[in-house]
């Protein structure tokens, strides 16, 4: 939906009469123009220049540590290196977010590495955060059919030559915060009801009518076909931004909070930030070329990270 249809349909919320509903829409999706920072540099440096319990929302993929190519990151650390690294910056999100925020980390692994997503929700759920949900980002996937219907597969994914491993499609959204009881907003990305009598049936849609129902934690975002990998996303591990759109959507309250990407990369999380009217974004990377990227599809500036830049 587009920033005008948004205002649109609060519009006319608002003239049907259904002041509760336009309040939650408000509070949801009403446009602001986003203050976007960009800077370069190490997010762990720049974490320290934030206020502390000033970041409402934090939405990041790091490195994963399966040896990807980056062009300014050395993706193959020995273990108790990257993990202890992975504590710095984890940590440092800790200070900054607020009591009330949310902590939204997609983290995937690799025949290679396959605890390596278990390991950094044991880490960062000792002692950091609470593990609110788990959610399960599906990138491609296969419905079979019956008699009268085919089977039909949807999405994207990278295959894996392998007489001992299964294809991987798909990676963990993990939601972090404070105290493990955050409000949530459930409904602002549900999905329809296929049986239309449980309208009715349940109470946190019967109060309002609502053809919608909790989408539950298993996401299907797939990648969109692209052409050119180069051109088109100039990044070996990048995550849709429907995905950010669903954190910050869930979080509620779009035009209202500031929204943090650690790991900015080709600013995907920026773009959704923009999108829904975040009143604030602050996104780090160490890689200028993949910033100079978010720059374009932002139309932000970068700032290189001084103690005077925050």
């Amino acid at each position: 939906m587009s920033q005008k249809n948004k205002l649109y349909e609060w519009i006319r919320c608002c003239l049907d009469g259904a002041m509760k509903q336009c309040t939650d829409l408000k509070n949801r999706v009403l446009p602001t123009k986003t203050v976007i920072e960009f800077y370069h540099g190490d997010c762990v440096a720049g974490m320290k220049g934030l206020d502390a319990k000033s970041v409402d929302l934090v939405v990041t993929s790091p490195p994963y540590n399966l040896g990807i190519k980056y062009s300014a990151y050395k993706d193959d650390q020995a273990r108790e290196q990257y993990l202890g690294w992975c504590d710095e910056w984890g940590t440092a999100i800790q200070r900054v977010l607020k009591d009330n925020g949310s902590f939204f980390l997609n983290v995937g692994a690799s025949p290679s590495n396959p605890m390596l997503p278990h390991e950094l929700a044991d880490l960062f759920g000792r002692e950091l955060f609470r593990l609110q949900n788990t959610i399960h980002w599906i990138k491609s996937i296969t419905l079979d059919g019956d008699e009268e219907e085919e089977t039909v597969s949807r999405g994207h994914f990278k295959p894996i030559n392998s007489e001992r491993f299964l294809n991987d499609c798909h990676e963990y959204i993990f939601h972090f915060t404070k105290n493990g009881n955050t409000p949530i907003d459930r409904l602002a990305i549900g999905v329809p009801y296929a049986d239309k009598s449980n309208i009715a049936r349940w109470a946190h849609t019967r109060d309002e009518a609502r053809d919608r129902r909790c989408r539950g934690n298993t996401w299907f975002i797939p990648y969109k076909t692209i052409r050119d990998r180069n051109a088109e996303r100039p990044h070996p591990a990048t995550f849709p931004h429907e995905l950010v759109e669903n954190c910050i959507l869930l979080h509620g309250k779009a035009n209202q909070i500031t929204v943090l990407d650690p790991f900015l990369g080709i600013g995907s999380a920026a773009v959704s930030a923009k999108e829904l009217g975040v009143r604030r974004f602050i996104g780090f990377d160490v890689d200028e070329s993949y910033l100079k990227v978010a720059a374009e599809r932002t139309g932000a500036t970068i700032q290189k990270l001084t103690a005077s830049a925050l």
